[in-house]
């Protein structure tokens, strides 16, 4: 039970630390609206998503209202479409009309973000799967709540190259579809080695086929609350900052749970996972870095950068599963340039280069996350930041992944503007040296050899 010191820390907590809940995720199979029809498979995706979410929006601001949590976002993630629209889908243009449906489905039901339009190439690419990646450029350019995201490779089966290729060629295309936005479309666009199926969180969030008809999973969010702990002990050694992180993860997870079992239960729906990712906003007093710089780094970026989030995301881990069961998805901090103020201060200050980030997402929960590059950048390039950032992530066992814009006419030293949760980002440098010859060689890199465990 929760005690009456509890509910006033945790008010506090809401009132003066930006603690909320970021995301009630519902997440919806559509395996069973697949068929050989183009125009049964549009409209079984329509009345299914407008059925099982119908009550999404205004459980979630019920709940909010009862309790006094802020939840900030009410998303719906979907079986990956490169499934969904096999064998229905024979050109792009099939599986951007999909997107629209999906695109109209999320306004009927009044949610900010649907995630789900992905593939997962991992280890060979269907034909559907390249259809879909192909359309991923017309598909974001003319739709505004959809997010994509393409899995390339896993720690089991390796890194599937001719993907990342594909991909680098994608992005860029997308970027220049949208140039006039600042090549927004790439902000929807993830791609990940070793996708969770449970992950709440856009742009990567899909329906995992592992999973039940419908579930509950919700995304937790406390970077100010995480800070307002790190500042309680200013000289404290390790061990004591190491339980003060812990503690407060527990007691914000649990926040998490309650909120994602009173949906469960309200909606009938089963309840999955709580994601405790410590997501960043562009709002003072709600970033990742400046908790690490909280620690005593000067500026995030500094020697001692990655020893620092090393600590952050393991207490941070830690705190969870001891507050739940189901902790799932990503849960850890993430590390994006434009949503957090901080990072975009040290970026600016000359502290943190890719270079240093990508050192960072050996530790951080995802990878290299909203990050703004010059927009002349060679596909190649982007395909060649794409593969090192998997290799992490197939090497190390845990999750990767990339969202990167190359924001046409722009070039070091301007700035992109997204607006909203998606903040704003500097145009960050990137090798000039290249790695076309590396990226043709295509294939797929083969699996680490610890991957051979059975």
């Amino acid at each position: 039970m929760i005690n009456l010191s509890e509910v006033i820390e945790t008010n506090a907590m809401i009132e003066k630390e930006n603690l909320d809940v970021r995301t009630i995720t519902l997440g919806i199979s559509l395996l069973d609206c697949m068929s050989d029809d183009i125009d049964a498979v549009c409209r079984k995706i329509y009345d299914r998503i407008t059925e099982k979410a119908e009550n999404l929006v205004r459980t979630g601001e019920d709940i909010e209202r009862e309790y006094a949590i802020p939840i900030v976002n009410k998303r719906i993630s979907v079986t990956p479409i490169g499934i969904v629209g096999s064998a229905a889908a024979s050109s792009p243009e099939d599986f951007a009309r999909i997107a629209a449906v999906l695109d109209k489905a999320a306004k009927e039901v009044g949610v900010n973000f649907l995630g789900g339009y992905s593939a997962l190439p991992v280890k060979g690419m269907t034909d559907a799967e390249r259809l879909l990646i192909q359309s991923i450029p017309m598909a974001l350019s003319s739709t505004e709540r959809i997010c994509s995201s393409v899995a390339l490779g896993s720690t089991k089966v390796g890194i599937n190259m001719d993907a990342v290729a594909l991909m680098g060629r994608v992005i860029k295309e997308s970027a220049e579809r949208t140039k006039d936005t600042d090549s927004s479309a790439c902000t929807k666009l993830v791609v990940f080695c070793n996708a969770p199926d449970d992950n709440p969180f856009m742009a990567g969030a899909f329906h995992g086929v592992t999973e039940t008809d419908a579930v509950i999973n919700v995304g937790v969010s406390g970077p100010g609350v995480i800070k307002h702990a790190v500042d309680s002990v200013p000289d404290a050694d390790f061990e004591e900052l190491a339980e003060t992180i812990k503690r407060t993860a527990f007691k914000v997870t649990r926040l998490g749970q309650l909120v994602a079992k009173e949906a469960s239960r309200r909606m009938g729906i089963p309840f999955g996972i709580v994601d405790l990712s410590l997501a960043p906003t562009p709002a003072i007093g709600d970033s990742i870095s400046d908790i690490l710089e909280g620690m005593g780094l000067e500026r995030t970026g500094a020697p001692g950068t990655t020893a620092a989030l090393a600590l952050l995301n393991d207490q941070v881990k830690k705190g969870g599963i001891m507050a739940s069961s189901y902790v799932g998805g990503l849960s850890g901090a993430f590390i994006p340039v434009s949503e957090d103020q901080g990072m975009i201060n040290a970026v600016n200050a000359g502290a943190l280069t890719i270079e240093k980030l990508e050192a960072m997402t050996c530790i951080c929960s995802v990878g290299l996350d909203m990050i703004a590059i010059p927009g002349d950048v060679p596909e190649s390039t982007i395909s060649g930041i794409i593969a090192d950032e998997m290799a992490i992530g197939m090497v190390n066992q845990k999750t990767t992944a990339v969202r990167i814009i190359p924001v046409i006419g722009k070039d070091v030293g301007d700035t992109a503007y997204f607006g909203g949760l998606l903040g704003y980002a500097p145009i960050m440098a990137v090798s000039r040296f290249s790695s076309e010859k590396f990226i043709a060689r295509g294939g797929r890199i083969p699996a680490p050899v610890h991957s051979f465990r059975n």
